[in-house]
């Protein structure tokens, strides 16, 4: 008896661990050292902008019921610098990142948008045009709905913005209705894409879009460099690419699929992941 009892334990601990994800999450993995974009890209020389502080590791999306727990890994401490200077700080525990997270809802070739927000400088495939952005800032939503406006008008109905935003050691996490990001569209069925930039506050430039720091050909105190001074260079440092697996091919797919061409005007063309 015992050794049935032992035989029945041993099978279900093997079906579980061979288990699939939970329905309804989904796990994304990225691979560290590739927050260059196209593989050019510098950060800008202030010590507040710390080596992996726009290297995207992982996302993780749990369905809570009527919610999304979307929470988000960088390859540093999420921090806020400036939450002492003169200056007010936009809150939410940091200040460094802005994310854009872009939802294919149906799969369908030619269905959907097919560019990304404003300022970003990407053109999505025509078999990964997305339905949904959620919109993962320090910047409180009155500031990003107020920017939407200036920029994006036409898409505003598009985007998403989260209900919560919290920061805690290397991990962002957003809550979002899921009706209002995936409607009926079940997590593992959508498709995927991260965008990782850098927060801008500050409307200086006419072409940063939707709070998103533009990438210069040179770098500065507060400027990325290794891009161009146009609008055909991404303005963001990593993103998905491949299956996100985290293996280091998709390293060279991330800086392949984020290629640009300034003097042809040709701006990146970005996958979706699917499960």
């Amino acid at each position: 008896m015992r050794t049935l009892r032992t035989s029945i334990t041993l099978t279900l601990a093997l079906a579980v661990a061979a288990a699939p994800a939970l329905a309804g999450n989904v796990s994304l993995t990225d691979p560290k050292g590739d927050d260059n974009g196209p593989g050019s890209y510098l950060y800008p020389t202030d010590a507040a902008y710390k080596k992996g502080s726009f290297d995207l590791t992982d996302v993780e999306v749990k369905d809570k019921g009527a919610e999304l727990e979307i929470t988000i890994g960088v390859n540093a401490s999420i921090e806020d610098p400036w939450e002492s200077a003169k200056w007010p700080t936009p809150g939410n525990g940091f200040s460094l990142q802005m994310f854009q997270i872009y939802v294919d809802l149906d799969g369908k070739a030619g269905s959907g948008e097919q560019q990304a927000l404003p300022g970003m400088n990407a053109t999505f495939a025509d078999d990964a045009r997305w339905e949904k952005v959620l919109v993962v800032s320090p910047q409180a939503n009155k500031e990003i709905s107020s920017r939407l406006e200036q920029k994006a008008k036409g898409l505003k109905d598009k985007v998403v913005l989260p209900s919560k935003v919290t920061a805690k050691g290397k991990k962002v996490t957003a809550l979002v209705k899921k009706a209002d990001l995936l409607g009926a569209t079940a997590p593992e069925k959508a498709g995927w894409q991260i965008l990782l930039s850098s927060n801008e506050g500050y409307d200086k430039e006419p072409n940063n879009g939707v709070l998103a720091r533009i990438v210069n050909e040179f770098e500065g105190q507060h400027r990325f460099g290794g891009g161009d001074d146009g609008d055909s260079d991404p303005n963001f440092l990593d993103c998905l690419a491949g299956k996100a697996k985290g293996g280091d091919d998709e390293k060279a797919a991330q800086a392949a699929m984020l290629k640009f061409d300034a003097k042809a005007k040709k701006r990146p063309v970005l996958s979706m992941v699917r499960l």
